[in-house]
């Protein structure tokens, strides 16, 4: 696999390697010198230079050993490196794919007739008549595009729950559960501006019901009960990562959990924030710092929320939960240590799912056979693997070894110094 003249790397543990070797042959050659001065006074020349070459030897061979050392733990670093990286590629793919459909998940019907659509999504703002989202809705519906240009709503970008979709209904019932009706029904504003239009007040503190949202309320014949949220995104703190490269939907580039072998937990699928596809109009939106919708108003409301496939994955998986996680099945960790336990609450308000067009469904299907061929080449690499690992323990056993001999020749050496000096004294 490696060429013979391949240069590796320095290695620590393989330096170390190499300095024991240099250090027992300064050693080795103060005593072969010691000895050798002795031979040639006492006329043992050959007994001397039989010494001198047995060191070399032993030298060359420890040397040879480190190297080898040092060969295969480089080696292994640069499989175990290529492995990891058909990992995530493999686990990227399998987001793509769907692979979340299975037999331990609930069954959805897979006739597009019966998954959310973005006007069943508007539906169901509209039932909500009281809230801020549903008055917006109310004034998008019978305005139409005119409603942006209102100086109350110029800089609203829309509800929660209009401005991303999923791939899955899975995904858009747990995704919906995990941020609330509530949040769905945020309304998002861009700047602080925006916010300050929805609500003035009397100089009594209190809300003025004639302007801003009351008032529209009010001139529709609508009521506004109760708090809504409302974001804005240029006061929330972006993320400040990566992105995934050559992805047009610019989903961010976070660390994937692992466990401690390096492996990825089974059942991981990916992080919410990077399932909710933008649509194409709001890609091009940024605010006035050069953010957009995924990095600012998705990344606040799913942060490094994982997503597994099942329960039981989940909580096998969680030492590498930190930032909370959901299963395709229900389950639900919102942070460290806080679980959320029972049956499922059915949200009236959820993500459209994303339309599935032919294109979509040959492209996933060449993304299979990329997979499969990636599966193939991992395991190849797990064989390499095991093959190098017994390659360096043989190579550390032998120089343990060879390097035991060396010292034992040392001290034989040592021995016979010391009676050929004394030999010379007595003399």
């Amino acid at each position: 696999m490696f060429p013979s003249n391949h240069q590796f790397s320095g290695q620590p543990r393989a330096l170390a390697v190499v300095e024991t070797t240099t250090t027992s042959i300064q050693v080795d050659l103060n005593e072969a010198s010691l000895v050798s001065r002795d031979e040639v006074q006492n006329g043992g020349f050959s007994e001397a230079k039989s010494i001198m070459e047995s060191s070399e030897k032993l030298q060359d061979d420890l040397r040879t050993l480190g190297m080898k050392i040092k060969q295969h733990e480089d080696s292994l670093k640069l499989l175990r490196n290529q492995k990891n990286k058909l990992d995530d590629t493999i686990l990227d793919m399998q987001v793509k794919l769907g692979k979340y459909h299975s037999s331990s998940s609930p069954v959805v019907n897979k006739d597009e007739s019966h998954l959310q659509s973005e006007h069943e999504t508007t539906e169901q703002i509209l039932r909500h008549e009281k809230s801020a989202a549903g008055i917006l809705c109310q004034l998008k519906a019978h305005h139409g595009s005119q409603a942006s240009h209102l100086t109350l709503t110029k800089d609203v970008l829309g509800v929660v729950a209009t401005l991303g979709k999923v791939d899955d209904e899975n995904l858009s019932r747990i995704f919906s559960e995990y941020l609330g009706v509530q949040t769905m029904l945020a309304v998002v504003c861009n700047t602080f501006e925006g916010v300050k239009a929805l609500e003035t007040f009397n100089q009594d503190g209190c809300i003025d019901k004639t302007s801003g949202l009351h008032g529209l309320a009010a001139s529709i014949g609508r009521s506004l009960d109760g708090r809504f949220i409302v974001i804005c995104l240029e006061n929330l703190r972006p993320y400040a990562g990566d992105f995934v490269a050559e992805d047009r939907q610019r989903r961010l580039d976070l660390l994937k959990p692992r466990l401690p072998n390096g492996e990825c937990p089974p059942g991981f699928l990916g992080f919410a924030v990077n399932m909710i596809n933008v649509d194409s109009s709001n890609l091009s939106f940024v605010t006035a710092s050069g953010e957009g919708l995924r990095e600012t108003l998705f990344y606040n409301l799913f942060s490094h929320l994982q997503v597994y496939q099942t329960r039981a994955e989940m909580f096998r998986a969680l030492p590498c939960i930190s930032e909370g996680a959901v299963s395709l099945d229900g389950g639900m960790i919102r942070s460290n240590g806080v679980f959320s336990l029972g049956s499922r609450e059915e949200v009236d308000v959820r993500f459209p799912k994303t339309s599935t067009m032919l294109e979509e469904l040959e492209s996933y299907s060449e993304t299979e056979k990329q997979m499969i061929e990636m599966r193939w080449q991992k395991e190849k690499l797990e064989e390499d693997i095991k093959r190098e690992l017994a390659l360096l323990n043989t190579a550390k056993f032998n120089f343990e070894r060879k390097k035991q001999d060396f010292v034992k020749f040392l001290a034989q050496s040592s021995t016979y110094a010391t009676q050929h000096q004394f030999q010379a004294g007595r003399r």
